[in-house]
């Protein structure tokens, strides 16, 4: 009796160690060990036997029994037990119950020891995948500490203490080397399930992780007085993140910097000397764009909204300070603004206006058949086209100095006539293309349109009808970190987005696609008739 108690007794004292060393539950470890005693007990009494064995985790107990169904027919005498016989041992017994009968402890062989351990070990490997994912699960996005264990084929495998996670040599500091023993920290950026158990990626080179190092060393930031907006990074070389302040009494790029830059210093320090620009950010594009091309003094910008592109003037001797080495300044300020950034020098922009100065006056001279002065003279009063001269007032182009009236009606009609030769030029072209005349009234749609759409392949509306709005004004894909613009068919027409759309949905209504009534949005219900509905 004695060698029976100490096997109780170390029974539970196992489950309790490998509880305790794995860090989960004992009672997951005492199931375990009941279906490894469930599976042995099966090869001994057959394998279709129902057998069950449960352990007492106070006393360490084991009591094994086989369930039987209770059947009217027997078909099986190994898992089914007549009504008559169950009723014997339960008075209650119903078809379709399961009576308990006990079964005598086992002799256990080799064989079926060893089967046992395989299953314990399966099972308790499983508990333990599922606790680690469970724990990292809800950590994504944090810093964590841990010792390098390993390192195999320059990815680092890191002890975390209660996990393993792995640092991939593409999510490394350029030049890092890491030794085993070496304390390391970094981001957890992803914890994925798999087949060998749960994944736990860290990476040191995600703009986050320099996030969450200046939270750590930023009580303003850690406090939500200072927020970070965006982070971009060359990993190793240099970075710019842009901070705002919720309190204008408190100065974000100060309270980053820190007293003689400790706080940046200790931040640089961790990511292997990474330079740091702390900016601040603006919601005026143009200004948060000045401010990330720092250290580069900038004299003018020109925005393009609806392809998110700017345009940079730098002094001349500022250009390579803006680019920076390789294109890494300017490149950086991309990524943070989320805008694509053309830098010109004051001399570039200077040669590109009396380049277009110089196209606007020739086109005025061979258009309207004048002398370079009056085509000097246009251009300089801001008319940048033949068909802004055709439909201005005719008292406009009169009160220009020089003009008088007669001369600023001969100047209309001549643009008016040159503009119906074109549209002539342009119709025929349209005819030769095999464009239907019908597409030519739908809303928007212009003659010089109407050519594009023929050499594109579009020639009836409900050619245009099946576009898409990205088909007529391109898109902008994320591509590296920047942005790339795929071009439209009607690129260069100036035409808005809300536009095209407008066009589309016209072509798709002359189509008899979509009811006109769908278009028009519901009036408004009169004033007196919403506060009623309110009242009510």
């Amino acid at each position: 009796m004695a060698a029976v108690s100490a096997n109780r007794l170390e029974l539970l004292q196992i489950a309790e160690a490998v509880a305790r060393e794995k860090s989960i539950d004992k009672g997951i470890v005492i199931a375990a060990m009941e279906d490894a005693i469930q599976k042995a007990a099966r090869s001994r009494y057959g394998s279709e036997t129902e057998v069950r064995a449960e352990i007492n985790p106070k006393t360490g107990e084991l009591r094994l029994s086989r369930l039987l169904l209770v059947a009217d027919q027997i078909e099986n005498e190994a898992t089914q037990i007549s009504l008559e016989e169950a009723r014997r041992k339960n008075p209650a017994a119903q078809p379709g119950d399961y009576i308990a009968e006990s079964l005598p402890p086992l002799e256990y062989g080799r064989i079926a020891a060893q089967s046992a351990k395989q299953v314990i070990v399966q099972k308790v490997r499983d508990a333990e995948r599922d606790r680690q994912y469970q724990e990292y699960k809800d950590r994504i996005g944090e810093i964590v500490s841990g010792v390098v264990k390993r390192v195999e084929y320059g990815n680092v495998v890191v002890d975390l203490g209660r996990g393993e996670a792995i640092v991939r040599r593409d999510e490394l500091l350029p030049r890092e080397i890491f030794r085993n023993g070496d304390r390391v920290r970094a981001y957890v950026y992803d914890v994925r399930r798999e087949p060998r158990g749960p994944q736990i990626f860290l990476s040191r080179t995600h703009p986050q992780f320099m996030a969450k190092l200046f939270a750590q060393e930023v009580p303003e930031i850690y406090d939500s007085i200072v927020e970070i907006r965006a982070v971009a990074r060359d990993p190793g070389s240099r970075a710019k993140i842009a901070v705002i302040s919720r309190d204008s009494s408190v100065d974000p790029v100060g309270a980053c910097v820190g007293m003689r830059g400790s706080r940046v210093q200790a931040v640089v320090n961790e990511l292997a000397g990474e330079k740091i620009d702390i900016i601040l950010w603006s919601e005026n594009i143009a200004t948060f764009v000045v401010n990330a091309l720092a250290p580069a003094e900038v004299v003018k910008v020109v925005l393009d909204e609806t392809r998110e592109r700017i345009e940079v003037v730098v002094p001349d001797a500022q250009l390579s300070l803006a680019i920076g080495r390789r294109g890494q300044n300017v490149r950086l300020a991309s990524q943070l603004t989320g805008w694509d950034i053309d830098i010109l020098t004051e001399a570039e922009e200077s040669e590109r206006r009396q380049k277009e100065f110089a196209e606007r006056t020739n086109t005025f001279m061979e258009a309207l058949d004048v002398d370079e002065m009056v085509g000097q003279l246009l251009s300089s009063e801001g008319f940048g086209s033949i068909e802004e001269l055709a439909f201005v007032p005719v008292q406009e182009l009169a009160g220009i100095e020089g003009f008088d009236e007669e001369t600023a009606a001969e100047l209309q009609t001549r643009a008016q006539e040159y503009l119906a030769k074109i549209e002539g030029e342009i119709d025929a072209k349209r005819k030769e293309l095999g464009v239907a005349d019908e597409l030519r009234e739908v809303p928007g749609v212009t003659s010089k349109m109407l050519v594009t759409f023929g050499e594109n392949g579009i020639k009836t509306v409900e050619d245009l009808a099946g576009c898409a709005t990205d088909d007529l004004v391109g898109w902008v894909e994320r591509k590296d970190g920047e942005n790339v613009r795929q071009p439209g068919i009607l690129d260069g027409f100036g035409l808005e987005r809300d536009q095209a759309e407008t066009m589309v949905m016209q072509a798709r209504v002359k189509a008899g696609w979509v009811d006109a009534a769908a278009l028009t949005p519901p009036e408004a219900p009169p004033a007196e008739e919403a506060e009623e509905k309110a009242e009510g």
